[in-house]
C-alpha cells in the first residue's frame, strides 16, 4: 500500500502539467518505483506456494504489467480509471431502479433524459437550471427547430 501510495504522490504533484511534462516526470519518479515493486514481487513468488491465492494475485498482476505502466509512457494517460468510473456511477447506481421502468419507452425516456443531463454538465451548465429553461419554452417551440433547445445552444440565455 506504501508503494502505491508513492505512486499517487507522483500523480497528486503532476496534475494539470502539461502531458509531456507529466511523461518526464513520470519516467523519472514513478518508473523506479514501479521497477522496484516489480522485483519485490518477482522476489515474492519465490517464497510463496504456487496454488496460494497471493500467487495468484501476484502473478494477475504481473500478466497486466505493461497495461499497469503505460500511463508511464503516455502523458495524457491517468494513472487508473477513477474518472471514467465516476461518471458512470450515477448511471450504475440507478440500475436496479431502471428494471422496472414498466415498459421499453420508459428507460428510453430515461436515457435521453441522462444525455441531456450529461450535456449539460460537460457544457457546463446546470443541468437544473437547463431542464427548468426547456420545459418552460419547449411547449411553444417549433418541432423542426428542437436542435435550438441543446445545452450549448441555450447556455447564454440561463440565469444561473
Amino acid at each position: 500500500m506504501r508503494r502505491i501510495g508513492e505512486l499517487y504522490a507522483i500523480e497528486a504533484q503532476i496534475r494539470g502539467q502539461p502531458p509531456d511534462r507529466r511523461r518526464e516526470i513520470r519516467q523519472q519518479q514513478a518508473r523506479p518505483l514501479l521497477d522496484n515493486l516489480e522485483s519485490w514481487l518477482r522476489e515474492r513468488l519465490l517464497t510463496l506456494s504456487a496454488q496460494s491465492d497471493t500467487t495468484k494475485a501476484i502473478n494477475y498482476l504481473l500478466n497486466q504489467w505493461q497495461a499497469l505502466t503505460y500511463y508511464c509512457e503516455d502523458g495524457t494517460a491517468e494513472i487508473d480509471n477513477n474518472i471514467a468510473e465516476n461518471a458512470l456511477r450515477g448511471c450504475c447506481l440507478g440500475r436496479k431502479n431502471f428494471l422496472f421502468m414498466g415498459a421499453d419507452s420508459g428507460g428510453e425516456r430515461a436515457a435521453a433524459m441522462y444525455s441531456l443531463i450529461g450535456s449539460a454538465k460537460l457544457n457546463g451548465i446546470d443541468p437544473q437550471a437547463y431542464l427548468r429553461y426547456v420545459l418552460t419554452h419547449i411547449a411553444d417551440h417549433r418541432v423542426n427547430r428542437i436542435n435550438e433547445l441543446l445545452p450549448w445552444n441555450v447556455a447564454s440565455q440561463l440565469h444561473l
